[in-house]
């Protein structure tokens, strides 16, 4: 069975069918492209090489990332793994890490193996064969984690470009267990300073954030997302 994030169990994934009822919202707010600014970091092309797309955000999630870096101590600034991503990219990811669990547990069901994907991976289509719009799609959410004034990572216990190797999802966890105690201290600074400005963390990824998505609508209880997937 697949038990690895037992920890998770009251977790509420991100194509329940609870996020999944919320409407979309139709916003045209324009996009941030970050090599035209210097507040925020980013890294390299996550995922494929020469990826484009990630350094995209929607307006407001940028300048509200501004906001939330005022929030951390001296000498800690973000770092953006990953925004915008488009829905091609985000159906390869998930087929892939699908291929993964399925190897890993080929007695699993098709609906075991789903929900154990959406645990990392938001899915294009749905387990009922719905489209669904992933976060990222979207432009409100991004995948960042925490540097020094020299660029060198803090240690957040598993980098975001690792998460396919933590099979079982539980160094990624938000308030993971197993990892160590400057990790715990530098995930709650980054928590600290993203929940302040109003963004919503998805808790099976430390590194993952959102505003004006259905998860971000879910958690906030808002009657919509702002945001539908960029086309």
């Amino acid at each position: 069975m697949c038990t690895e994030v037992a920890a998770g169990g009251s977790i509420v994934l991100i194509a329940d069918p609870q996020v999944l009822a919320i409407p979309v919202g139709q916003s045209t707010e324009p996009l941030v492209d970050l090599t035209q600014q210097t507040v925020i970091a980013y890294g390299p092309s996550p995922e494929i090489p020469n990826n484009q797309d990630y350094m995209f955000l929607r307006q407001t999630v940028y300048d509200k990332l501004v906001a939330a870096q005022q929030h951390l101590p001296p000498g800690y600034h973000f770092c953006l793994y990953e925004g915008y991503r488009s829905l091609l990219l985000q159906k390869m990811i998930f087929d892939q890490h699908f291929a993964n669990n399925q190897a890993r547990y080929p007695e699993e069901t098709f609906d075991v193996i789903f929900q154990e994907t959406i645990k990392l991976v938001s899915p294009v289509i749905n387990q009922d064969g719905s489209d669904n719009v992933p976060p990222h799609s979207t432009g409100s959410a991004i995948d960042v984690y925490l540097i020094d004034d020299q660029g060198q990572p803090f240690d957040m216990g598993i980098h975001p470009k690792d998460w396919m190797q933590d099979a079982g999802g539980v160094l990624s966890l938000t308030d993971s267990t197993v990892i160590s105690d400057a990790a715990i201290k530098n995930r709650r600074i980054m928590s600290d300073a993203l929940s302040a400005v109003g963004f919503v963390n998805y808790p099976t990824e430390y590194w993952h954030w959102s505003y004006g998505d259905r998860y971000w609508a879910f958690v906030t209880q808002q009657p919509q997302s702002i945001y539908d997937q960029i086309r």
